[in-house]
């Protein structure tokens, strides 16, 4: 199995690729917070990792991107590259949430069950997801839905999807993302952070979420991309006659 990730959707730019071989697994990534540069630097970044492989477009079994929700230009980046590439192939693509790709990382470096990602998503509102990792799969699943919400609604959300949980928010959840620097005041004190923050996406952690839903099928065809921005007032226009 080879699934190539790649992700532009904040001011990270990233791209990662796995290789499973007779029950062996290798990762390789580059990950750089180049903001403003991510289209100049993503096609770099993949001749950099294919190369360094030895490998072809043509010889991976899946392409994988982060879909946001994140920068309307940076989703665009990610999802244009990987319509590109898929065409050129004929290869499945797999969707990774950028809230997901995180609350992965997160979860695995600070060893919690819970993560809560948040990034700024300008306008007074953050892009919010709230995730759970499970041990047996190896990888964080949704809680709830995705949305953009005012930071001060926050604790709200995350009291009725977890209820038991709201009190002890601090000492047992992770967080991921930069709408908690960007609105620390609005937050308020329950969400203050002690020890690692995740503040990007990272192509890398998006792969064991592209594994699984490559295992399991759940892809999509290039014709059919949906990025994800969660502000209604934007929209994804398909290639033209798709």
């Amino acid at each position: 199995m080879k699934i190539l990730a790649i992700d532009t959707a904040t001011e990270a730019c990233s791209a990662a690729l796995l290789i499973e071989e007779q029950g062996e697994v290798t990762i390789d990534e580059i990950f750089e917070v180049c903001p403003q540069q991510q289209s100049q630097r993503i096609l770099p970044m993949l001749d950099e990792l294919l190369s360094r492989n030895n490998l072809n477009v043509s010889d991976l079994d899946a392409l994988a991107y982060g879909r946001g929700p994140g920068s309307f230009t940076g989703v665009r980046i990610a999802s244009s590259t990987i319509q590109g590439l898929a065409l050129g192939a004929d290869l499945p693509v797999l969707e990774i949430s950028t809230l997901a790709a995180m609350s992965q990382e997160c979860a695995k470096r600070c060893q919690v069950k819970h993560v809560l990602s948040l990034i700024d998503a300008r306008m007074g509102e953050v892009y919010f997801g709230l995730y759970e990792y499970d041990l047996q799969t190896g990888v964080v699943s949704l809680l709830g839905q995705e949305a953009v919400i005012p930071p001060a609604d926050v604790i709200h959300r995350v009291a009725r999807i977890l209820p038991e949980k709201h009190e002890s928010i601090m000492s047992e959840f992770g967080f991921a993302g930069t709408g908690f620097d960007a609105y620390r005041q609005e937050l308020g004190e329950k969400l203050q952070i002690n020890g690692i923050k995740v503040n990007y996406p990272s192509a890398k952690y998006m792969l064991p979420l592209a594994k699984k839903m490559l295992e399991s099928g759940n892809t999509v065809n290039v014709e059919d991309i949906s990025p994800v921005y969660l502000r209604d007032k934007v929209t994804w226009k398909k290639l033209p006659n798709k």
